[in-house]
Protein backbone atom coordinates (compact mmCIF):
# COMPACT_ATOMS: atom_id res chain seq x y z
CA UNK A 1 0.00 0.00 0.00
CA UNK A 2 1.13 3.47 -0.83
CA UNK A 3 1.87 6.32 1.60
CA UNK A 4 0.83 9.76 1.81
CA UNK A 5 3.38 11.93 -0.19
CA UNK A 6 5.22 15.23 0.60
CA UNK A 7 6.99 17.15 -2.38
CA UNK A 8 8.34 20.58 -2.33
CA UNK A 9 9.87 20.86 -5.78
CA UNK A 10 7.79 23.95 -5.84
CA UNK A 11 9.60 26.06 -3.28
CA UNK A 12 13.09 25.44 -4.84
CA UNK A 13 12.82 28.88 -6.74
CA UNK A 14 12.16 30.64 -3.34
CA UNK A 15 14.39 28.52 -0.78
CA UNK A 16 17.03 26.43 -1.79
CA UNK A 17 17.06 22.35 -1.75
CA UNK A 18 20.46 22.84 0.32
CA UNK A 19 18.60 25.17 2.59
CA UNK A 20 16.50 22.64 3.69
CA UNK A 21 18.59 19.56 3.77
CA UNK A 22 20.84 21.59 5.42
CA UNK A 23 18.11 21.18 8.45
CA UNK A 24 19.12 17.81 8.79
CA UNK A 25 21.12 17.95 12.43
CA UNK A 26 18.37 20.44 13.88
CA UNK A 27 15.48 18.55 12.94
CA UNK A 28 17.64 15.17 14.20
CA UNK A 29 17.87 17.09 17.46
CA UNK A 30 14.12 18.06 17.73
CA UNK A 31 13.09 14.61 16.86
CA UNK A 32 15.58 13.05 19.19
CA UNK A 33 14.17 15.99 21.88
CA UNK A 34 10.80 14.52 21.47
CA UNK A 35 11.62 11.18 21.94
CA UNK A 36 13.98 11.37 24.90
CA UNK A 37 11.15 13.43 26.68
CA UNK A 38 13.71 16.59 27.30
CA UNK A 39 12.02 19.30 25.27
CA UNK A 40 9.80 22.20 26.49
CA UNK A 41 6.47 20.93 27.32
CA UNK A 42 7.63 16.97 27.76
CA UNK A 43 4.45 16.22 30.08
CA UNK A 44 2.43 16.39 27.00
CA UNK A 45 3.75 13.72 24.58
CA UNK A 46 1.80 10.58 24.97
CA UNK A 47 0.36 11.63 21.54
CA UNK A 48 4.23 10.77 19.83
CA UNK A 49 3.55 6.58 20.19
CA UNK A 50 -0.33 6.88 20.97
CA UNK A 51 -0.98 5.10 17.82
CA UNK A 52 1.50 2.30 18.40
CA UNK A 53 -0.14 1.97 21.67
CA UNK A 54 -3.67 1.51 20.88
CA UNK A 55 -4.74 -2.35 21.37
CA UNK A 56 -7.35 -4.72 19.42
CA UNK A 57 -9.23 -4.48 23.16
CA UNK A 58 -9.63 -0.99 23.57
CA UNK A 59 -10.84 -0.57 19.76
CA UNK A 60 -13.14 -3.35 20.61
CA UNK A 61 -14.83 -1.38 23.72
CA UNK A 62 -15.15 1.72 21.72
CA UNK A 63 -16.84 0.15 19.44
CA UNK A 64 -19.05 -1.66 21.78
CA UNK A 65 -20.28 1.43 22.98
CA UNK A 66 -20.70 2.99 19.52
CA UNK A 67 -22.84 0.32 18.92
CA UNK A 68 -25.45 0.87 21.93
CA UNK A 69 -25.32 4.66 20.92
CA UNK A 70 -26.02 3.76 17.31
CA UNK A 71 -28.63 1.22 17.96
CA UNK A 72 -30.77 3.32 20.72
CA UNK A 73 -30.17 7.31 19.33
CA UNK A 74 -31.48 9.10 16.78
CA UNK A 75 -29.00 11.93 17.52
CA UNK A 76 -25.74 11.81 19.13
CA UNK A 77 -24.57 15.00 20.47
CA UNK A 78 -20.80 15.17 20.92
CA UNK A 79 -19.81 17.86 23.50
CA UNK A 80 -16.36 19.62 23.11
CA UNK A 81 -14.30 22.58 22.09
CA UNK A 82 -10.81 23.20 20.71
CA UNK A 83 -9.43 19.59 20.05
CA UNK A 84 -12.39 18.26 21.91
CA UNK A 85 -14.50 18.30 18.71
CA UNK A 86 -12.37 19.34 15.86
CA UNK A 87 -10.50 16.04 15.55
CA UNK A 88 -13.82 13.98 15.31
CA UNK A 89 -15.34 16.80 13.28
CA UNK A 90 -12.60 17.01 10.56
CA UNK A 91 -12.48 12.65 10.33
CA UNK A 92 -16.37 12.24 10.22
CA UNK A 93 -16.79 14.82 7.69
CA UNK A 94 -13.97 13.84 5.32
CA UNK A 95 -15.13 9.84 5.13
CA UNK A 96 -19.13 10.67 5.06
CA UNK A 97 -21.09 11.07 2.32
CA UNK A 98 -21.53 15.10 1.84
CA UNK A 99 -25.56 14.92 1.83
CA UNK A 100 -25.46 12.08 5.06
CA UNK A 101 -27.94 14.06 7.39
CA UNK A 102 -30.72 14.51 4.32
CA UNK A 103 -30.87 10.21 4.22
CA UNK A 104 -32.31 8.65 6.93
CA UNK A 105 -29.56 6.74 8.20
CA UNK A 106 -29.02 6.64 12.04
CA UNK A 107 -27.61 8.37 14.31
CA UNK A 108 -27.23 11.74 13.10
CA UNK A 109 -24.29 13.35 14.39
CA UNK A 110 -24.22 16.87 15.61
CA UNK A 111 -21.63 19.32 17.78
CA UNK A 112 -22.33 21.52 20.65
CA UNK A 113 -20.41 22.76 23.41
CA UNK A 114 -17.80 24.67 21.09
CA UNK A 115 -19.54 28.07 20.74
CA UNK A 116 -22.08 30.24 23.33
CA UNK A 117 -24.26 31.24 20.59
CA UNK A 118 -27.84 31.34 22.00
CA UNK A 119 -30.12 30.50 18.62
CA UNK A 120 -27.67 27.67 17.90
CA UNK A 121 -28.20 26.15 21.26
CA UNK A 122 -32.07 26.72 21.42
CA UNK A 123 -32.36 25.65 17.58
CA UNK A 124 -30.39 22.27 18.91
CA UNK A 125 -32.77 21.88 21.88
CA UNK A 126 -35.79 22.55 19.39
CA UNK A 127 -34.64 19.82 17.05
CA UNK A 128 -33.89 16.82 19.53
CA UNK A 129 -37.30 17.65 21.56
CA UNK A 130 -39.08 15.00 18.99
CA UNK A 131 -35.60 12.55 19.35
CA UNK A 132 -34.11 9.93 21.21
CA UNK A 133 -30.75 11.09 21.39
CA UNK A 134 -27.56 10.55 23.35
CA UNK A 135 -24.37 12.94 24.55
CA UNK A 136 -20.79 12.07 24.41
CA UNK A 137 -19.45 14.59 26.87
CA UNK A 138 -15.91 16.18 26.15
CA UNK A 139 -14.45 18.13 28.93
CA UNK A 140 -11.02 17.16 31.07
CA UNK A 141 -12.37 19.85 33.89
CA UNK A 142 -16.09 19.38 32.99
CA UNK A 143 -15.58 22.90 33.67
CA UNK A 144 -14.92 24.86 30.37
CA UNK A 145 -17.87 27.39 30.11
CA UNK A 146 -18.84 26.40 26.15
CA UNK A 147 -19.01 23.15 26.81
CA UNK A 148 -20.14 22.58 30.16
CA UNK A 149 -22.79 25.20 29.17
CA UNK A 150 -24.43 22.69 26.28
CA UNK A 151 -23.75 20.16 28.50
CA UNK A 152 -26.12 21.06 31.31
CA UNK A 153 -28.88 22.21 29.12
CA UNK A 154 -28.65 18.80 27.08
CA UNK A 155 -28.50 16.53 30.15
CA UNK A 156 -31.61 18.52 31.28
CA UNK A 157 -33.50 17.73 28.50
CA UNK A 158 -32.56 13.94 28.17
CA UNK A 159 -33.73 13.55 31.18
CA UNK A 160 -36.63 15.27 31.18
CA UNK A 161 -37.65 13.45 27.70
CA UNK A 162 -36.70 9.76 28.94
CA UNK A 163 -36.07 10.14 32.75
CA UNK A 164 -33.03 10.20 34.45
CA UNK A 165 -32.30 6.16 34.33
CA UNK A 166 -32.47 5.91 30.92
CA UNK A 167 -30.87 9.13 29.97
CA UNK A 168 -28.17 7.76 31.98
CA UNK A 169 -27.13 4.70 29.55
CA UNK A 170 -26.94 7.54 26.95
CA UNK A 171 -24.61 10.13 28.52
CA UNK A 172 -20.82 8.84 27.87
CA UNK A 173 -18.26 11.15 29.55
CA UNK A 174 -14.62 11.26 28.10
CA UNK A 175 -12.98 12.54 31.08
CA UNK A 176 -9.68 12.59 33.56
CA UNK A 177 -9.40 9.23 34.96
CA UNK A 178 -9.36 10.77 38.58
CA UNK A 179 -10.24 14.61 39.19
CA UNK A 180 -12.18 17.27 38.09
CA UNK A 181 -16.23 18.00 38.05
CA UNK A 182 -17.03 16.14 34.76
CA UNK A 183 -15.10 12.53 36.63
CA UNK A 184 -17.51 13.48 39.90
CA UNK A 185 -20.77 13.55 37.86
CA UNK A 186 -19.80 10.50 36.05
CA UNK A 187 -18.79 8.70 39.16
CA UNK A 188 -22.40 9.67 40.87
CA UNK A 189 -24.59 8.84 37.81
CA UNK A 190 -22.97 5.90 36.77
CA UNK A 191 -22.21 7.16 32.98
CA UNK A 192 -19.82 5.00 30.84
CA UNK A 193 -16.58 6.91 31.09
CA UNK A 194 -13.50 7.03 28.76
CA UNK A 195 -10.07 8.78 30.17
CA UNK A 196 -8.71 11.45 28.17
CA UNK A 197 -4.48 10.65 29.03
CA UNK A 198 -3.05 13.15 31.42
CA UNK A 199 0.10 13.56 29.00
CA UNK A 200 -1.96 14.34 25.42
CA UNK A 201 -3.39 17.82 24.86
CA UNK A 202 -6.64 18.46 23.35
CA UNK A 203 -5.31 19.25 19.76
CA UNK A 204 -3.27 16.15 20.01
CA UNK A 205 -6.22 13.70 20.94
CA UNK A 206 -8.02 13.02 18.28
CA UNK A 207 -6.46 9.21 18.10
CA UNK A 208 -7.76 8.93 21.82
CA UNK A 209 -11.57 8.56 23.02
CA UNK A 210 -11.97 11.60 22.11
CA UNK A 211 -11.73 11.59 18.58
CA UNK A 212 -12.38 7.56 18.37
CA UNK A 213 -15.78 6.79 19.86
CA UNK A 214 -17.37 9.94 17.61
CA UNK A 215 -15.94 8.76 14.66
CA UNK A 216 -17.02 4.64 15.62
CA UNK A 217 -20.33 6.40 16.38
CA UNK A 218 -20.69 7.70 12.89
CA UNK A 219 -20.15 3.85 11.53
CA UNK A 220 -16.54 4.91 10.20
CA UNK A 221 -13.52 2.25 10.16
CA UNK A 222 -11.53 3.19 13.06
CA UNK A 223 -9.72 -0.26 12.60
CA UNK A 224 -8.13 1.14 9.61
CA UNK A 225 -7.69 5.11 10.88
CA UNK A 226 -5.30 3.70 13.68
CA UNK A 227 -3.70 1.39 11.26
CA UNK A 228 -3.04 4.78 9.12
CA UNK A 229 -1.58 6.28 11.72
CA UNK A 230 0.96 3.21 13.27
CA UNK A 231 2.05 3.18 9.69
CA UNK A 232 2.88 6.73 9.67
CA UNK A 233 4.17 6.61 13.37
CA UNK A 234 7.17 3.78 11.51
CA UNK A 235 7.82 5.81 8.39
CA UNK A 236 7.94 9.40 10.61
CA UNK A 237 10.61 7.75 13.16
CA UNK A 238 13.71 8.49 14.37
CA UNK A 239 15.16 5.83 12.13
CA UNK A 240 13.88 7.08 8.86
CA UNK A 241 16.67 9.33 6.87
CA UNK A 242 15.72 12.80 6.74
CA UNK A 243 15.11 13.47 3.15
CA UNK A 244 12.42 10.34 2.95
CA UNK A 245 10.90 11.69 6.44
CA UNK A 246 7.66 13.68 5.44
CA UNK A 247 7.42 15.15 8.82
CA UNK A 248 11.04 16.38 8.80
CA UNK A 249 11.14 17.85 5.29
CA UNK A 250 7.68 19.47 5.66
CA UNK A 251 9.13 21.12 9.59
CA UNK A 252 12.13 22.38 7.82
CA UNK A 253 10.86 23.61 4.76
CA UNK A 254 8.16 26.01 5.97
CA UNK A 255 10.65 26.66 9.07
CA UNK A 256 13.12 28.20 6.16
CA UNK A 257 10.31 29.82 4.41
CA UNK A 258 9.51 31.47 7.14
CA UNK A 259 12.88 32.85 8.51
CA UNK A 260 12.86 34.08 4.49
CA UNK A 261 9.98 36.43 5.17
CA UNK A 262 6.86 33.70 4.66
CA UNK A 263 4.85 34.66 7.66
CA UNK A 264 1.42 32.79 6.83
CA UNK A 265 0.80 29.59 5.76
CA UNK A 266 -2.65 28.55 3.64
CA UNK A 267 -3.56 25.08 3.58
CA UNK A 268 -5.19 24.41 0.56
CA UNK A 269 -7.03 21.48 -0.88
CA UNK A 270 -9.40 20.79 -3.94
CA UNK A 271 -11.72 18.63 -2.19
CA UNK A 272 -14.46 20.11 -0.36
CA UNK A 273 -14.73 16.83 2.24
CA UNK A 274 -11.22 18.13 3.57
CA UNK A 275 -12.85 21.62 5.15
CA UNK A 276 -12.62 20.53 8.75
CA UNK A 277 -9.19 18.89 8.40
CA UNK A 278 -8.18 22.36 7.65
CA UNK A 279 -9.80 23.64 10.92
CA UNK A 280 -8.42 20.57 12.64
CA UNK A 281 -4.57 21.53 11.19
CA UNK A 282 -5.26 25.41 12.17
CA UNK A 283 -5.81 24.56 15.48
CA UNK A 284 -3.02 22.06 16.06
CA UNK A 285 -0.43 24.54 14.46
CA UNK A 286 -1.38 28.21 15.50
CA UNK A 287 -2.05 26.93 19.07
CA UNK A 288 1.03 25.47 18.80
CA UNK A 289 3.69 28.08 17.81
CA UNK A 290 1.99 31.06 18.01
CA UNK A 291 3.74 32.29 20.98
CA UNK A 292 6.36 34.99 22.29
CA UNK A 293 5.76 36.65 19.08
CA UNK A 294 6.67 34.22 16.85
CA UNK A 295 5.23 31.35 15.01
CA UNK A 296 3.30 31.18 11.40
CA UNK A 297 0.02 32.51 10.99
CA UNK A 298 -2.44 29.54 9.86
CA UNK A 299 -4.65 30.32 7.02
CA UNK A 300 -6.96 27.72 5.10
CA UNK A 301 -8.94 27.63 1.63
CA UNK A 302 -10.81 25.84 -0.15
CA UNK A 303 -10.78 25.58 -3.56
CA UNK A 304 -11.96 25.74 -6.15
CA UNK A 305 -14.63 27.57 -4.05
CA UNK A 306 -11.88 30.21 -2.60
CA UNK A 307 -10.72 30.81 -5.81
CA UNK A 308 -13.19 33.55 -6.49
CA UNK A 309 -12.82 35.38 -3.42
CA UNK A 310 -9.61 34.64 -1.92
CA UNK A 311 -7.72 33.56 -5.15
CA UNK A 312 -6.99 37.48 -6.23
CA UNK A 313 -5.22 38.36 -2.76
CA UNK A 314 -3.06 34.63 -3.08
CA UNK A 315 -2.24 35.75 -6.69
CA UNK A 316 -1.11 39.27 -6.27
CA UNK A 317 -1.56 40.23 -2.70
CA UNK A 318 1.55 41.14 -0.50
CA UNK A 319 4.21 38.00 -0.88
CA UNK A 320 4.51 36.97 2.40
CA UNK A 321 2.39 33.53 2.12
CA UNK A 322 3.05 29.97 1.08
CA UNK A 323 1.10 27.52 -0.09
CA UNK A 324 0.48 23.46 1.41
CA UNK A 325 -2.12 21.86 -1.32
CA UNK A 326 -3.49 18.47 0.11
CA UNK A 327 -4.27 16.58 -3.00
CA UNK A 328 -5.98 13.91 -3.59
CA UNK A 329 -4.99 10.90 -6.31
CA UNK A 330 -8.39 9.15 -6.78
CA UNK A 331 -11.41 10.03 -6.24
CA UNK A 332 -14.15 7.30 -4.80
CA UNK A 333 -16.76 7.85 -7.22
CA UNK A 334 -17.18 7.97 -10.68
CA UNK A 335 -19.63 11.29 -12.51
CA UNK A 336 -18.74 11.62 -16.17
CA UNK A 337 -20.02 15.09 -17.85
CA UNK A 338 -22.49 14.66 -20.07
CA UNK A 339 -22.90 16.03 -24.14
CA UNK A 340 -25.33 18.69 -24.52
CA UNK A 341 -26.91 19.03 -28.09
CA UNK A 342 -27.26 22.66 -27.96
CA UNK A 343 -23.69 23.48 -25.92
CA UNK A 344 -24.91 26.77 -24.86
CA UNK A 345 -22.20 27.09 -22.08
CA UNK A 346 -19.13 25.61 -24.00
CA UNK A 347 -18.28 22.88 -22.21
CA UNK A 348 -18.75 20.33 -24.92
CA UNK A 349 -15.14 19.95 -24.81
CA UNK A 350 -15.28 18.51 -21.92
CA UNK A 351 -17.63 15.51 -22.91
CA UNK A 352 -16.73 12.38 -21.85
CA UNK A 353 -14.12 13.52 -19.33
CA UNK A 354 -14.70 12.79 -15.60
CA UNK A 355 -15.61 15.51 -13.17
CA UNK A 356 -12.35 14.40 -11.02
CA UNK A 357 -10.09 15.45 -14.43
CA UNK A 358 -11.43 18.26 -14.54
CA UNK A 359 -10.45 19.14 -10.95
CA UNK A 360 -7.17 17.67 -11.38
CA UNK A 361 -6.80 20.20 -14.14
CA UNK A 362 -7.76 23.02 -11.96
CA UNK A 363 -5.38 22.00 -9.47
CA UNK A 364 -2.29 21.80 -11.57
CA UNK A 365 -3.14 24.89 -13.29
CA UNK A 366 -4.05 26.74 -9.71
CA UNK A 367 -0.45 25.56 -8.51
CA UNK A 368 1.12 26.57 -11.23
CA UNK A 369 -0.10 30.29 -11.40
CA UNK A 370 0.93 30.25 -7.16
CA UNK A 371 4.08 29.43 -7.76
CA UNK A 372 4.19 31.59 -10.76
CA UNK A 373 2.78 34.64 -8.69
CA UNK A 374 5.50 34.10 -6.30
CA UNK A 375 3.77 31.91 -3.90
CA UNK A 376 5.91 28.66 -2.99
CA UNK A 377 3.84 25.79 -3.10
CA UNK A 378 4.26 22.35 -0.55
CA UNK A 379 2.01 19.32 -1.94
CA UNK A 380 0.65 16.62 0.00
CA UNK A 381 -0.29 14.22 -2.14
CA UNK A 382 -3.29 11.06 -0.77
CA UNK A 383 -3.69 8.61 -2.88
CA UNK A 384 -7.45 8.13 -2.26
CA UNK A 385 -9.41 9.55 0.42
CA UNK A 386 -9.86 6.65 2.84
CA UNK A 387 -10.17 6.18 6.50
CA UNK A 388 -6.22 4.31 6.61
CA UNK A 389 -4.57 8.16 5.01
CA UNK A 390 -6.33 10.15 7.02
CA UNK A 391 -5.07 8.67 9.73
CA UNK A 392 -1.90 9.13 8.02
CA UNK A 393 -2.20 12.92 7.41
CA UNK A 394 -3.37 12.96 11.02
CA UNK A 395 -0.25 11.38 12.66
CA UNK A 396 2.15 12.89 9.85
CA UNK A 397 0.68 16.36 11.21
CA UNK A 398 0.95 16.06 14.55
CA UNK A 399 5.12 14.93 14.25
CA UNK A 400 5.65 17.80 12.35
CA UNK A 401 3.85 20.10 14.26
CA UNK A 402 5.91 18.51 17.49
CA UNK A 403 9.68 19.33 15.48
CA UNK A 404 8.77 22.32 13.91
CA UNK A 405 7.55 24.21 17.37
CA UNK A 406 11.23 22.92 18.83
CA UNK A 407 13.03 24.51 15.48
CA UNK A 408 11.39 27.71 16.51
CA UNK A 409 11.92 27.32 20.53
CA UNK A 410 8.79 27.33 21.42
CA UNK A 411 6.56 24.93 23.43
CA UNK A 412 4.38 23.65 21.54
CA UNK A 413 2.36 21.34 23.53
CA UNK A 414 0.95 24.78 26.12
CA UNK A 415 -1.70 27.37 25.14
CA UNK A 416 -1.36 29.97 27.81
CA UNK A 417 -2.37 32.76 25.35
CA UNK A 418 -6.15 31.37 25.27
CA UNK A 419 -6.74 32.06 29.11
CA UNK A 420 -6.58 35.64 28.64
CA UNK A 421 -10.28 35.77 27.40
CA UNK A 422 -11.49 33.42 29.87
CA UNK A 423 -10.39 35.75 32.90
CA UNK A 424 -12.10 38.17 31.15
CA UNK A 425 -14.83 36.75 30.48
CA UNK A 426 -15.15 35.14 34.20
CA UNK A 427 -14.28 38.76 35.46
CA UNK A 428 -17.58 40.10 33.23
CA UNK A 429 -19.20 37.60 34.62
CA UNK A 430 -19.01 37.98 37.80
CA UNK A 431 -17.75 34.55 38.70
CA UNK A 432 -16.99 34.31 42.12
CA UNK A 433 -13.36 34.28 42.66
CA UNK A 434 -12.81 37.01 40.29
CA UNK A 435 -14.43 39.75 42.47
CA UNK A 436 -10.50 42.03 42.06
CA UNK A 437 -10.87 41.38 38.29
CA UNK A 438 -14.23 42.23 38.00
CA UNK A 439 -13.54 45.58 39.65
CA UNK A 440 -10.32 46.43 37.74
CA UNK A 441 -12.10 45.60 34.15
CA UNK A 442 -15.36 47.77 35.14
CA UNK A 443 -13.37 50.71 35.67
CA UNK A 444 -11.61 50.11 33.02
CA UNK A 445 -14.68 50.13 30.70
CA UNK A 446 -15.80 53.64 32.07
Amino acid sequence: MEDIKLSIKSCLDFVSESKVMGYEAQVRKCAETLENGTGKGNDFLGWLHLPSSITKEFLSDVKETAAFLRANCDVVVVAGIGGSYLGAKAVIDSLSNSFSWLYAKKPVIVFAGNNIGEDYLAELTEYLSDKKFGIINISKSGTTTETALAFRLLKTQLEKQMGKAEACKRIVAITDKAKGALRTLSTKEGYKTYVIPDNVGGRFSVLTPVGLLPIAVAGLDVDALVEGAQRMEKVCGLDTPFAENPAAVYAATRNELYRNGKKIEILANFQPKLHFIAEWWKQLYGESEGKENKGIFNASVDFTTDLHSMGQWIQEGERSIFETVISVKKANKKLEVPTDAENLDGLNFLAGKRVDDVNKMAELGTRLAHVDGGVPNILIEMPELNAFYIGELIYFFEKACGISGYLLDVNPFNQPGVEAYKKNMFALLNKPGYEAESKAIQARLK
